[in-house]
């Protein structure tokens, strides 16, 4: 499960970087805007994977919290 998180998390540092380097390439146009459209798809759906993944993780007992109580 770890190494899934951190993979997730790259891949979505990855799509950030490729939405960053098409708003900041100097072509005009409908495929630009498409591209950067699918990096934020693609961005947003890995995000959203990420935390449903941690969320059952947490449910059925393979990541367990440590840390501060939320008692305190």
């Amino acid at each position: 499960m770890k190494y899934f998180i951190i993979f997730a998390f790259v891949a979505i540092a990855i799509t950030l970087t490729a939405a960053f380097f098409l708003m900041r390439s100097a072509s005009n146009g409908k495929s630009r805007n498409q591209k950067m459209a699918l990096a934020l798809a693609w961005r947003v759906g890995l995000s959203i994977a990420l935390f449903a993944s941690i969320l059952l993780g947490w449910k059925l007992g393979w990541i367990q919290p440590n840390g501060i109580s939320a008692g305190q």
